[in-house]
């Protein structure tokens, strides 16, 4: 699976709840955080800085999810990465 011009596939990280004043917050009760965690999986021919196995962070209402392989990728435009860990 290769990706294409601008877009980027990622494969989301599940990060651990949240935890303030000793409660555990589910993610529905967490919705101050505005972006999400992923791996790089693979680069568009058009994507500067970012590669493939980068850790980065992406906006939450960014791109769709994509079945390959029995897993569920997400394809997001490069403009939507705002860190590169």
């Amino acid at each position: 699976m290769q990706a294409i011009n601008y877009y980027v596939i990622i494969d989301k990280i599940k990060e651990a709840p949240k935890k303030v004043g000793g409660l555990e917050l589910t993610e529905s009760q967490d919705k101050d955080v505005r972006y999400l965690k992923g791996k790089v999986i693979s680069v568009g021919d058009q994507v500067p800085v970012v590669k493939k196995d980068d850790i980065v962070r992406y906006d939450k209402h960014a791109g769709h999810g994509i079945q390959y392989d029995d897993t569920l990728y997400y394809v997001i435009k490069v403009s939507d990465i705002v860190i590169v860990e």
